[in-house]
């Protein structure tokens, strides 16, 4: 029987979803670091970003569909183990090619926050799915843009090196907390492996409403991954300062990130199908003001404040939508979301780096705003259909 969720539980998992979910994310404001480390190009170090978000597309297609098979203390022993060796290696870096490897395995065990949100679904009631979601959601993005904030001040006063080692202290605390605290859940599912990473390809094609919400969503981080990649170099080029203030930007974005908890609690009782549309109007913007904002900090705040919140409400509501379905099946639909959720935020990285390159800060603004009114066209699109009654 699956126990009931209680708020010492599920605060527990928006806890440890923040803390995992930000060794993805330290690396970005110490790019500029790491290049005059290994003396880099911009575009070369920014391979670091990109080898992290890739390493976590394939935790989430590799160890996430498992919380459907194996007890969820049993995926947490392995994964803990090699995210603390990945986080001490990537530390302990000589070259950039060793920091790049080390980063895709920091990346691949950091997938663990992906089975708190299933599991808080599953442990919820039907009204309180929605609440549970966005508790957990609002822990893991306070995690990814607090991180910012964090290792920009550590890189700065200490160097990039201490960044990796504090956060191998920390996931060694963390898993210590869980095995003691988070209950042991044991699913059903009696397959073989190979049959459940079979099962991913039968429910990406069998649900439509599942693979428009993983392209709304990849669309969407796409956009927000070429921000946060590039504004290091910006704040440089434009303003002089270093990564100590690009990671004080993830406070403005926690703004946002708080909308998380108030969109999931509406995603239960309002249209999700407006929900979507008016986050998409809300991603537009905010790349607007980007684009008028290369020279202003005060525009630059305003957009992460929009940017995230717009983003967050999209990220949720999809999730409330593929968790309505497939009750036995949650880690699996969810792998496929947020693995092509990932994808997208690995090609933002790389499109971004690029636009910066060729284009300045004007080419990565209009790279978000034209995946911005994608998002708005492929729901449009082929969404009234699938959402008539929602």
């Amino acid at each position: 029987m699956t126990p009931k969720l209680s708020n010492s539980v599920l605060y527990l998992m928006s806890f440890s979803a923040g803390l995992v979910v930000a060794n993805l994310y330290y690396n970005q404001p110490l790019l500029n670091l790491i290049s005059e480390t290994f003396g880099a190009t911009e575009a070369a170090v920014s391979n670091v970003a990109l080898a992290t978000q890739l390493g976590y597309a394939f935790g989430l297609l590799f160890i996430v569909p498992l919380g459907d098979k194996l007890s969820n203390h049993k995926i947490l022993q392995f994964d803990f183990i090699l995210m603390i060796l990945a986080l001490i290696a990537a530390g302990m870096s000589q070259t950039l090619l060793a920091l790049i490897v080390s980063s895709f395995f920091i990346g691949f065990t950091s997938a663990i926050p992906q089975l708190f949100i299933p599991m808080a679904a599953q442990m919820s009631d039907e009204q309180g799915r929605g609440r549970a979601i966005g508790i957990v959601m609002s822990g893991l993005l306070i995690g990814i843009l607090g991180s910012r904030i964090i290792s920009g001040f550590i890189g700065e006063e200490f160097g990039w090196r201490v960044m990796y080692y504090a956060a191998t202290v920390l996931m060694a605390i963390l898993f210590v907390i869980l095995k003691w605290k988070l209950p042991n859940l044991k699913p059903n599912y009696n397959g073989s492996y190979g049959a459940l990473m079979m099962s991913l390809w039968h429910y990406f094609k069998t649900e439509p409403s599942l693979r428009l919400a993983a392209l709304r969503g990849a669309l969407g981080f796409a956009g927000l991954s070429a921000f946060w990649t590039t504004l290091v170099f910006l704040m440089e080029d434009s303003f002089g300062y270093g990564s100590g203030v690009t990671g004080t930007f993830g406070i403005f974005g926690i703004v946002g990130a708080l909308g998380a908890i108030v969109v999931g609690k509406l995603s239960d009782k309002v249209s999700k199908n407006k929900i979507i549309f008016y986050s998409g109007i809300l991603l537009v913007i905010s790349w607007v003001i980007f684009l008028m904002s290369a020279q202003s900090i005060i525009g630059l705040i305003l957009g992460v404040v929009l940017v995230d919140l717009g983003l967050q409400a999209l990220h949720i509501t999809n999730q409330n939508i593929i968790f309505s379905k497939n009750p036995d099946a949650r880690n699996r639909v969810n792998t496929i979301y947020m693995v092509g959720f990932f994808i997208g935020g690995a090609i933002g990285t790389t499109l971004g780096a690029i636009a910066w390159q060729h284009l300045g800060w004007k080419g990565v603004s209009w790279l978000g705003t034209l995946l911005s009114v994608l998002i708005l066209i492929v729901h449009l699109a082929y969404s009234k259909k699938q959402y008539k009654n929602s």
